[in-house]
């Protein structure tokens, strides 16, 4: 029996590694943020001064094949993320001085697919507005900015697989016609990351920086549930053109997504719309609708605080089956029902991006606003 793997041995294998930078190996620069063992998979997190990130995918590799080879690991993964310094006082008003935006060349529109809570459908609608945004003629990528809860290198059948490098850029892989970058390629699907908040805003920008990502029409952001640090992060730091707000009709959900639609307007990211996931089901034997969770609170929702509703995508086998199968149903079945209530709702999103009907502004964060003080 295979003796189990333990971190001491894990860094003993790391310190192997030239951290190229003066003779040091990477341990010895107290490089090495995380160790994590299981079951034989093992996920490491080098945090790497900002400025040398770029260059170190080489070592980041190296390390990589290092822990690969030991006996008793089935699998390794080694993540560079950039340790952050404090930020500097906040400017009055405004964001903290000296904040950069992350400035994506050749990407036409950002848009933000969000949620106030999960277990709404966010990141399978996410998935499915970025292949009939593809389907419509469009150059697509979507980032998946989940970090704790990445899903979609399994909606889009890509589970298990990596992306290439040549060493100055990573290239993104593709799937039905959308380019599409993940946490979840860099690390086995059931390894938990635990990782501080500066870790995961590191590795955000990191993926979003160092990756290839070419010329775009459009690049869906599929938020993590909530309102907390990479809402934030992503608001403040990517020109994002829109944010579309997905619930389901429950009045919890509903609650929820009022606190996502209001916080991107603090931070004044505009409103796409709201979308109503779950919105209804249609028995496959008799054909009788059942509003399981029931109907319309969206709409209502949007009405109320003067957003677009775009559209409503029902509660059916079909949805779930096909996205867990990584064949979402707009490429697997494009002529079906739910498909085209996907592809309308894409076309509603392009129409509103193209057609003038977003307001483009620089994001801010009003501390004062937030915290009721003027």
């Amino acid at each position: 029996m295979m003796p189990a793997l333990s971190r001491e041995d894990i860094l003993t294998t790391l310190k192997t590694i030239d951290s190229g930078t003066g003779g040091l190996d990477i341990v010895a620069r107290n490089w090495v943020a995380d160790v994590l063992t299981k079951d034989g998979h093992v996920t490491v997190t080098l945090e790497v001064p900002p400025t040398l990130g770029p260059k170190l995918e080489p070592v980041r590799q190296a390390a990589e094949k290092a822990v690969h080879a030991m006996p008793g690991v089935m699998s390794a993964t080694v993540v560079l993320t950039a340790a952050r310094a404090a930020q500097p006082p906040q400017a009055k008003g405004g964001a903290p001085k000296g904040t950069g935006r992350i400035e994506l060349t050749g990407v036409k529109h950002i848009v933000a697919v969000a949620s106030g809570k999960g277990g709404v459908g966010k990141s399978t609608t996410a998935t499915n507005l970025a292949v009939a945004l593809a389907k419509l003629g469009h150059k697509v990528a979507i980032f998946d900015a989940d970090i704790f809860g990445p899903s979609q290198p399994r909606l889009l059948g890509l589970a298990k697989m990596k992306p290439n490098s040549d060493g100055e850029k990573v290239h993104p892989l593709e799937a039905h016609g959308v380019k599409v970058m993940s946490i979840g390629f860099m690390i086995a699907e059931d390894n938990p990351i635990v990782w501080r908040g500066p870790m995961v805003m590191g590795a955000l920008e990191q993926m979003l920086r160092d990756v290839d990502w070419g010329e775009l029409d459009v690049m869906i952001v599929d938020m993590p549930p909530g309102t907390g640090d990479t809402q934030l992060t992503m608001s403040q730091r990517v020109p994002l053109a829109g944010a579309v707000i997905v619930s389901t009709p429950q009045d919890i959900a509903l609650l929820d997504a009022r606190k996502g639609l209001n916080m991107f307007r603090k931070v004044e990211v505009p409103i796409l719309g709201l979308i109503e996931n779950m919105s209804y089901h249609i028995c496959t034997n008799c054909g009788h609708r059942e509003d399981i969770f029931s109907h319309g609170g969206a709409h209502r929702t949007a009405d109320e605080l003067g957003a677009d509703f775009l559209g409503e995508i029902p509660l059916d086998l079909k949805i779930r089956v096909t996205s867990d199968g990584g064949t979402p149903i707009v490429a697997s079945d494009p002529d079906s029902p739910h498909s085209k209530a996907y592809i309308s709702i894409a076309e509603k999103i392009w129409a509103k991006l193209e057609g003038g009907q977003v307001q483009k502004k620089a994001p801010k964060i009003s501390l004062g606003g937030i915290f009721g003080r003027t």
